[in-house]
C-alpha cells in the first residue's frame, strides 16, 4: 500500500470514528485529506469504494445509514464507525506486558506526533461534524523527549534521507561534524540514540542525541538510505553505544514501609524523621542519574532525595511538572 493511501485510510478512520452522525460521501470528500486530489466525481467514487472495501477487510466495522433530522431522513446514505464495535474490550496484562505498554506510552508526548491528529479533529469541527467528546480522545499520542534533534532525525529515518550534524565528544572534548545514513532512533537506559551508517568512518555507529549540537540538516534525496536486514538497533546500542559511567552515590530518605523498589537497591544508613513522618536514610548507587530522577520521582512523597543537590532538583522539577 502506498504511503498516501495509508494516510488517507487513517484520516478516514479518524473522521468516521469521531462523529455520531452518518457522513455522506460528498461530505467525506470535502473533509478527509487525500480525496480532494481526485480529478472527477467518478474517480473519487472509485477511490472511496476501494477504501471502504479495504477498511472492511481490515475488520473495521463500517456502518451505513441515514441521519434523522427535522425534515426526515437524509436523502443519501452516510457512513460512520460505531465506537462500541471498534474499541477493544478489557484486556488483562501480565506484569511484563504492562511494563512494555507503559514504556511504549512514554514514547508519545511531543507536539510533533500529536499535531496531525489534533488538526484532524479541529478540521472536523470546523466542517460542522459533531465530534464525540464524551469519551477519551481517539488518538492521544504522548513521546516525551527534550532532545531537539529527535523530530528531524525521526523524520529523516521515515523519509530515508541522510543527515549531517555537529557532535560533541566527551573524550577528548571536541566538536566534530558527522554525516550518517540513519536507520532508526531508539531509547536505551534513559538516553536516546540514532543508529546508522557513518559516512565519515565508513562503518555503523550510534550517536547520543543529547550530544548533538545545533540543527540536524537533511542531505540527499528521499529513499536513498537502505536499512540493513536482520539488525537489532537496541542490541547495537547496548553493545557499542552505552559508555560505562562511574556510579554516583545518592542519599535518599524513604518513608517507613514504603518504596520497596528503592529499598531493594539501597543500603540503610539509619532512621530519620522528616516532616513528622518516620523513615530511613539510605544510600543508593546510581549509574544512570538521568533516568534515576524520573524513577525516584515516581514514588511521590514516599521518597526524598537528600543529596546530591543536582539529583534533588531534578526530582523536584519532575514533581512540579506532575503537579501542574
Amino acid at each position: 500500500m502506498s504511503i498516501a493511501r495509508a494516510e488517507r485510510l487513517v484520516n478516514l478512520v479518524l473522521c468516521l470514528l469521531s462523529t455520531r452522525q452518518f457522513l455522506s460521501a460528498e461530505r467525506i470528500r470535502s473533509i478527509v485529506p487525500g480525496y480532494a486530489d481526485a480529478p472527477t466525481t467518478e474517480a473519487f467514487s472509485r477511490m472511496f469504494e476501494r477504501d471502504k472495501t479495504e477498511l472492511r477487510e481490515l475488520g473495521i466495522p463500517l456502518e451505513t445509514g441515514r441521519n434523522n433530522g427535522f425534515d426526515g431522513f437524509d436523502a443519501v446514505d452516510g457512513y460512520r464507525i460505531a465506537r462500541r464495535d471498534y474499541e477493544l474490550g478489557d484486556i488483562d496484562l501480565e506484569p511484563d506486558e504492562a511494563a512494555a505498554v507503559a514504556l511504549a506510552a512514554r514514547l508519545w508526548d511531543s507536539p510533533e506526533l500529536t499535531g496531525a491528529a489534533h488538526r484532524a479533529i479541529i478540521k472536523l469541527r470546523a466542517a460542522g461534524v459533531d465530534v464525540d467528546q464524551t469519551s477519551p480522545a481517539i488518538v492521544e499520542p504522548k513521546v516525551r523527549t527534550a532532545e531537539p534533534s529527535f523530530s528531524p532525525l525521526l523524520g529523516a529515518v521515515q523519509a530515508g534521507k541522510a543527515v549531517t550534524f555537529s557532535y560533541r565528544r566527551p573524550t577528548p572534548a571536541e566538536l566534530r561534524s558527522r554525516t550518517i545514513e540513519p536507520w532508526g532512533v531508539v531509547s536505551w537506559r534513559g538516553r536516546w540514540y540514532v543508529v546508522g551508517h557513518d559516512r565519515d568512518r565508513g562503518a555503523p555507529r550510534c550517536f547520543r542525541l543529547s550530544r548533538i549540537v545545533g540543527d540536524v540538516k537533511v542531505v540527499g534525496p528521499a529513499d536513498s538510505v537502505p536499512r540493513p536486514e536482520n539488525i537489532n538497533l537496541l542490541d547495537f546500542v547496548a553493545t557499542t553505544g552505552s559508555e560505562p559511567a562511574p556510579a554516583a552515590t545518592a542519599k535518599v530518605w524513604v518513608a517507613r514501609g514504603k518504596a520497596a523498589g528503592v529499598r531493594r537497591r539501597a543500603k540503610v544508613l539509619g532512621t530519620r524523621q522528616i516532616g513528622g513522618v518516620a523513615g530511613d536514610e539510605v544510600e543508593l548507587e546510581l549509574r544512570f542519574p538521568e533516568s534515576a530522577a524520573s524513577w525516584l520521582a515516581g514514588f511521590g512523597p514516599d521518597v526524598l532525595v537528600i543529596e546530591p543537590e543536582v539529583l534533588r532538583k531534578s526530582v523536584y522539577e519532575r514533581l512540579l511538572e506532575a503537579a501542574r
